[in-house]
C-alpha cells in the first residue's frame, strides 16, 4: 500500500486516499508503458490524419505509484498532462532534435512545479516519481485523440544509439527487451 508522504514543509496529509484505493475507485487498468490508466473521454467528433481517422481528442486518468515508471514512448499527437493528486511527477521529454527537458508536475509552484505540461507529437517521453514510494495521479489529454496504432514503445538499444548523450535517462526509463 502506498500512502502519500507528507509534503515537504507542509502539513501531514493522513487520511488521504491510497494509490490502491484510487486504482479501485477509478477503475484503473495496467498500462503497457507502466502504471495504471482509464480512458475517461473519447470525442464523438472524428478528424482525418495522415494515419487515418481519429477521435478529435481523448483523455485518461494515469497513475504511477511505488517504483513504477512510464517507459519512454512516443505518439503522433500532442499530449497535455494535468496534475491531480499525490507527489511530484517528472515527465522527461527527448525532442526529435535531441534536446532533453523535464516537466515537473506537482503542486509546489514556487519550487518550479506546474499543474500542466505538454509533450509535442513525435517526441520520446516517459515519467517517474520524484520520490519513489509515493504516487501521482495525473490526466493526459491527447489531440488528435490517442490510438494504440500511433503508439511506439522505445527500444533501449535503439534509443541509446540515437541519443547517447542521454544514456542515463534512456536506461532509467526503458525496460530490457526479453
Amino acid at each position: 500500500m502506498v500512502r502519500i508522504r507528507p509534503a515537504p514543509g507542509g502539513t501531514d496529509r493522513e487520511g488521504t486516499v491510497t494509490s490502491e484505493e484510487l486504482i479501485v475507485h477509478l477503475g484503473l487498468e495496467r498500462h503497457p508503458e507502466g502504471g495504471w490508466y482509464r480512458q475517461t473521454y473519447l470525442a464523438a467528433k472524428k478528424v482525418h490524419t495522415a494515419r487515418g481517422e481519429r477521435a478529435a481528442s481523448t483523455a485518461i486518468y494515469f497513475l504511477l505509484s511505488g517504483n513504477e515508471f512510464s517507459a519512454l514512448h512516443r505518439i503522433q499527437s500532442d499530449e497535455v498532462w494535468h496534475f491531480y493528486a499525490g507527489d511530484t511527477l517528472i515527465v522527461s521529454v527527448i525532442h526529435p532534435d535531441g534536446r532533453h527537458e523535464d516537466l515537473l508536475l506537482g503542486q509546489s509552484l514556487p519550487a518550479g512545479e506546474t499543474l500542466q505540461g505538454w509533450v509535442p507529437a513525435g517526441a520520446w517521453f516517459g515519467a517517474r516519481l520524484k520520490w519513489p514510494g509515493t504516487y501521482a495521479l495525473v490526466g493526459c489529454t491527447v489531440a488528435p485523440g490517442f490510438d494504440f496504432a500511433d503508439f511506439e514503445m522505445g527500444n533501449r538499444e535503439a534509443l541509446l544509439r540515437q541519443f547517447p548523450q542521454h544514456s542515463d535517462l534512456v536506461t532509467k526509463l526503458t525496460r530490457q527487451e526479453s
